[in-house]
């Protein structure tokens, strides 16, 4: 343990501590712009800067461990002056027409700005426009207030290990860009949105399709319906002002029938479905020899990580529309007749945690008619939470009501869908009492659970141990396909989440997303499917009721035509 001294205060902490870390074990906040809890970003920006006796000049908190005896001014009179001039110099060359950026009043930097009573910037502006990178369904990149940071360079190289976004030219001419100062779309960009959940600014964002959305609800020809996804369930509540990780399902169904939206179904509906199709797609696979190990596709960020990286073990990828993509796909088919609708009137909105769920619903592959899309629109967690503000919603306030029917009976195995390991987890719970006829005893499999980077479990099929495992972040995606590349593989099934944590932790959830509200999240998610009166996929009645009325068989005819898809190799286009 270290002693020192903190305006004043005695402190104690582990040593290799740093100052900025000891100052909030203590309650003791030092502004910070690069700094960003789980990255390893150090003294980029040098707004974190304070005075340590003894040395000659500032040192910034970020990167300077406490030593044995130091004393430490966070606010002197020199620390606020530099710390002001670090954060004028960074405005001089910014965009500051604030009030039409999208992260007005969520901004690091404005914030930062006005508590440092930054009313009149003393340096003159230095700003230069520079075109907004926006070719891609997903992703909205915007240099003009880009301050540098570095947070987005390093989740995108040392989290998901994809190295799209670099530190460009030196200097006052440095930018951060995709290599060669491509748009995101030409740089094999998978859209998962890290960088944008990071970003202190509003230099990376999701694309906002909410005008979209607004317009089809205003359209009295349209049948406008919305799905809403597993995670979101334990985050929009954040947005609104809720606790982290408070379970708020109830109230979004309230909220979309205020927003307009002509009936809202709950997505677990269709995770259910996803598992009922690839549980028997694994089966098949295991006993006619198919490819092994099989990989799930539920995440569209993978899936783009897997055509522009790996195309050469796009067999092993099941071929299993994700849930999203199955819901829309039932609604234009099954929900559009069961309601005489035409499907061309029927309008699917998705609320997802992602924004590589945009680029996917827009895929020429998710059409079942080959001209209309599945899915319509898709809005992040963070764009439902937008207009629910618009709109005035007391959100706190409202009563809890039920999803609709015919999509409205879940299972906990759906429930679980948005934590990494949740996936895998359903489908062994069904996979196993199909393939052993006798009931799981335990249906926890704690193994799999949790943020460690690769989780693995053993489970016994028709007499024979077999190994499963989930990976989340593409960085550890890697170390898997480079096994199954070299053919070393040991596992029949492989889970695959891009984000940190699976969706709860998706580029379209609430900014300031840590592991420790991802831990939060994952919590509420588990205390969900424990809840629940159904806990396996194939134990939901309504999922019986669809083959027995609609879609006859797993693996079937229609469930192909309707709940299956194919992927390309995007690396040699």
């Amino acid at each position: 343990m270290v002693n020192l001294t903190i305006n004043n205060a005695k402190v104690t902490v582990e040593d290799n501590t740093s100052i900025l870390q000891a100052a909030k074990q203590y309650h003791m906040d030092i502004p910070t712009l690069c700094y960003y809890e789980d990255l390893n970003i150090k003294s980029d920006c040098r707004v974190c800067v304070i005075e340590v006796e003894g040395k000659k000049g500032l040192v910034s908190a970020c990167s300077t461990p406490v030593t044995e005896g130091m004393v430490v001014h966070t606010n002197s009179p020199r620390v606020l002056n530099a710390r002001k001039t670090i954060v004028e110099l960074i405005l001089s060359s910014h965009d500051t027409n604030c009030t039409t950026c999208v992260k007005n009043m969520k901004c690091e930097l404005q914030t930062l700005a006005k508590n440092l009573g930054i009313d009149e910037n003393r340096f003159p502006s230095v700003f230069e426009k520079m075109a907004i990178d926006d070719n891609n369904p997903s992703i909205v990149r915007n240099p003009n207030v880009c301050i540098k940071c570095g947070r987005c360079v390093d989740v995108c190289k040392n989290v998901q290990g994809t190295n799209v976004l670099a530190n460009m030219g030196r200097g006052h001419e440095m930018q951060v860009s995709p290599v060669f100062k491509e748009d995101l779309s030409e740089d094999f960009c998978t859209f998962c949105g890290q960088c944008a959940s990071v970003c202190p600014v509003g230099a990376i964002t999701e694309k906002d399709n909410t005008d979209q959305v607004w317009h089809a609800i205003m359209d009295e020809s349209k049948h406008v319906i919305v799905q809403v996804a597993p995670a979101v369930r334990v985050s929009l509540g954040e947005e609104i002002g809720e606790d982290v990780g408070t379970i708020v399902t109830g109230k979004i169904v309230s909220a979309m029938r205020l927003l307009g939206f002509d009936r809202v179904f709950d997505t677990d509906f269709t995770a259910d479905l996803t598992i009922i199709e690839e549980g028997n797609e694994l089966i098949q696979r295991v006993t006619t020899g198919g490819v092994l190990p099989m990989m799930t596709s539920c995440c569209p960020g993978w899936i783009n990580y897997a055509e522009t990286r790996y195309p050469d073990i796009l067999p092993h990828i099941s071929t299993c529309k994700s849930p999203q993509q199955m819901f829309g796909a039932l609604a234009k088919s099954f929900y559009a007749e069961k309601m005489n609708l035409d499907p061309k009137d029927v309008f699917v909105v998705s609320i997802m945690p992602c924004t590589a769920k945009k680029y996917e619903a827009q895929r020429e592959e998710m059409s079942v008619n080959g001209e209309d899309p599945d899915v319509d629109v898709v809005l992040t967690t963070r764009e439902l939470g937008k207009m629910i503000k618009q709109m005035g919603i007391n959100f706190k306030n409202l009563e809890e009501q039920p999803f609709d029917s015919p999509f409205g009976i879940t299972s906990g195995a759906a429930a679980i869908f948005g934590a990494s390991g949740g996936v895998m987890e359903a489908a062994i719970r069904t996979v196993y009492e199909v393939v052993n006829k006798k009931p799981l005893e335990n249906l926890d499999f704690k193994e799999l659970r949790g943020l460690d980077g690769i989780k693995e479990a053993e489970v016994e099929l028709g007499g024979q141990k077999v190994k499963v495992a989930v990976a989340h972040t593409l960085s550890k995606a890697k170390i898997l396909c480079d096994q199954i590349r070299a053919g070393e593989s040991p596992y029949a099934f492989i889970e695959i989440m891009t984000c940190p944590g699976g969706c709860i932790g998706g580029g379209g959830q609430p900014y300031g997303t840590t592991n420790k509200v991802r831990q939060e999240r994952i919590n509420s998610t588990y205390r969900l499917d424990a809840s629940m009166e159904i806990r396996k996929s194939h134990e939901n009645p309504d999922i019986k009721v669809l083959y027995d009325e609609y879609l006859e068989e797993p693996l079937g005819e229609k469930p192909h035509h309707l709940l299956h898809t194919h992927y390309h190799d995007r690396k040699h286009k």
